[in-house]
């Protein structure tokens, strides 16, 4: 999916973190995290959520389903 791949690169850029860190946060191996963002492979659903929190994006974001990141998640 292109759209996944590019949002996940975008928004680690736009936080100033590294592949490699990104990788350590969710216990991945750089290559394996580095596939993602070159659209490679995709991530499996447990990952997709734990990207979601940590950019405090929607997954419909990340996969572009809609072009607004906000989430608000339900009490």
């Amino acid at each position: 999916m292109k759209i996944l791949a590019q949002r996940l690169k975008e928004l680690r850029e736009s936080r100033r973190i590294y592949q490699r860190e990104m990788a350590e946060n969710l216990g991945l191996s750089f290559r394996g995290y580095q596939n993602y963002e070159t659209g490679q492979t995709e991530p499996k659903l447990c990952t997709l959520v734990a990207l979601a929190d940590f950019y405090g994006v929607s997954i419909d974001y990340l996969v572009g389903r809609t072009n607004r990141p906000d989430f608000k998640p339900e009490d």
